[in-house]
Parts: C-alpha cells; sequence; structure tokens
C-alpha cells in the first residue's frame, strides 16, 4: 500500500509504503495499492492527519483469505515476480494508471541526468561562442 505525502509530517514529507507478506507459498506476482487523498484534501500534516476510515476502501479491495475478489483499477495493479526479478528486486514500480508519476528508477534518473549534462555543455558552448562574437564587435 502506497501511502500519499504527509503522512508522517512533520517528520518526513516522503511517500510511504506498507508490505504485506503471505507466509507459506512461493511470491508469484505483487499487487500494489496507491491510496488516494479523500476528495477535498491536497495533503496531509500534523492538523489534518490521515483516518482509519480512509482505508474502507482498501479493505473491501482486499478481499478475503484467498484474495481472488482483488481486480486492477485507476489504485491497484500487479506485478510478476520474474518482472520484479528483472528490475533487480527494486519495488519502486509507479501506477501504470496515472502517467504523471515520476519514475525514481536509478538508471532512468542517471540516464536522464547524462542528457541533461550534455545539453548543459551544448548550451554553455552556443553561449560562449554568442558572447565572443559580440564581444569581438564591440572592439
Amino acid at each position: 500500500v502506497r501511502l500519499p505525502n504527509g503522512v508522517f509530517a512533520p517528520y518526513t514529507g516522503i511517500k510511504t509504503n506498507l508490505l504485506f507478506f503471505t507466509k507459506g507459498s512461493p511470491t508469484r506476482e505483487v499487487w500494489f495499492y496507491e491510496h488516494p487523498y479523500p476528495p477535498g484534501v491536497k495533503n496531509y500534516n500534523k492538523t489534518r492527519p490521515m483516518r482509519i476510515e480512509e482505508f474502507e476502501v482498501e479493505k473491501a479491495w482486499w478481499g478475503g483469505a484467498d484474495r481472488s475478489s482483488r481486480v486492477e483499477n485507476e489504485f491497484a495493479w500487479k506485478v510478476s515476480a520474474p518482472d520484479i526479478k528483472a528490475r533487480n528486486y527494486n519495488l519502486d514500480i509507479k501506477n501504470p494508471h496515472s502517467p504523471d508519476t515520476v519514475v525514481h528508477d536509478p538508471e532512468t534518473l542517471l540516464a536522464d541526468y547524462a542528457a541533461l549534462q550534455v545539453k548543459i555543455g551544448e548550451t554553455r558552448a552556443k553561449l560562449k561562442f554568442v558572447l565572443a562574437a559580440a564581444l569581438q564587435g564591440e572592439n
């Protein structure tokens, strides 16, 4: 269960995940559930904390002992164990139903950073050229 920002404010503003394990059987898939803010709430804080009543939706979705009633929806998705293994067991898997979610995969972030550094270098070189041309024109 992925909790939203502010649940543990003011101690931390990062998102928090609750992990649940089933004893006695091998993991074939991992279910994710992203807890939404209730209507009218944009963030949790010390004066507006999360309330236990907000988990009624998760309780209903969770299902009985066999969990066979679970279905994917805008807040719930599942990932196979082989897919998680291929990700080097990184469980920071974004909700596929909300495309604006930021990816925090280290490899993706490092590749984005490298591309940004290349663009910065190209822009710096262009700026040097323009400034040099402007200075030569003034003399």
